[in-house]
């Protein structure tokens, strides 16, 4: 079969769990729990992608330092190919202290957030993601690329995450482009300017003719052909660390795109590894295997709660 591509910047996180509090300054707090992973975004996506058996490949920017290189291992590991849109001497990723508390946590990050989309890296990534079955997109360079490939028959799928300015009149040609969107309640009320989710859910029908709102820790709503359904969260899985479960539930929601499995079941896929993600501290350290999934959906087939 195809593959699943997108482009995005390389997160690496440092995380400091079971913290008892945040040094003040000038102190020094010690915690016999650490783990150094890839963070979320969209790498973490195709990370738990690969997982799941599906060819993937990543445009992103790898340096020589030694996070680069952890980072690099740990896309090949997992099923991801990196296409290294980086040529320069610095550390092109994102780095993030996470100081992780009982209740609450804390981050220090190094980076600038996005690659550079520049003519070059564009064709460059457009080159790679050329033939996938679907391709990720994210907000930030590569519209251009996005077209090009929506024009030859990838299958669009947009998750912007947050941003203060998020609306339709900086996305939507980005909204335009996808063929789905995925954003939580919150997303989805800022982009539309709605108070309510079910309005908010009408708003986007004006762009998309299937919708998706994640509702957090409850499950997923949607609007189809059929009109609107509920998706419940799975609740054998009890909630350690929220981080990287919008990233996992994409992973679900395009292992079915991708296996042309129904639209709900596509969510329901989406609720089964978003689920299992927030078990465990940090984006990546919690996943089912294919087998595993297949087994949940079967199980959990038509939640409404």
């Amino acid at each position: 079969m195809s593959f699943i591509a997108g482009a995005g910047a390389t997160n690496v996180d440092l995380l400091y769990q079971d913290m008892p509090k945040i040094p003040e300054v000038g102190e020094e707090v010690y915690t016999d729990k650490f783990s150094l992973q890839l963070g979320g975004g969209l790498p973490a996506t195709l990370i738990n992608l690969g997982r799941l058996g599906i060819e993937t490949k990543i445009a992103t920017e790898l340096g020589t330092d030694l996070f680069s290189s952890f980072a690099k291992s740990q896309f090949e590991q997992n099923g991801v190919t990196p296409l290294n849109l980086y040529h320069g001497d610095g550390i092109p990723l994102n780095i993030t202290s996470a100081i992780i508390l009982p209740h609450d946590r804390s981050f220090i990050t190094y980076g600038k957030g996005s690659i550079d989309a520049d003519e070059k890296s564009a064709e460059e990534f457009y080159n790679m993601a050329h033939g996938a079955k679907i391709c990720l997109m994210n907000p930030g360079g590569f519209t251009g690329v996005y077209s090009r490939l929506k024009s030859e028959g990838t299958v669009m799928v947009l998750d912007t995450g947050w941003d203060d300015e998020l609306g339709f009149d900086k996305y939507g040609e980005l909204l335009r482009i996808a063929d789905y969107y995925t954003p939580n309640q919150k997303e989805a009320l800022k982009i539309t300017g709605c108070s309510q989710v079910r309005d908010a859910a009408d708003a986007l029908k004006n762009y998309f003719d299937r919708v998706i709102i994640k509702l957090d820790k409850d499950g997923c709503m949607g609007l189809d052909e059929e009109g609107e359904f509920f998706r419940g969260s799975i609740d054998e899985f009890t909630c350690v660390d929220s981080t990287g479960a919008g990233d996992a539930f994409l992973a679900g929601f395009c292992y079915g795109l991708y296996y042309d499995y129904p639209f709900r079941d596509c969510i329901e896929f989406g609720n089964v590894t978003g689920g299992k993600a927030v078990t465990a501290a940090g984006a990546l350290s919690a996943y089912v295997t294919e087998s595993e999934l297949l087994d949940y959906k079967k199980r959990y087939s038509g939640v409404v709660r």
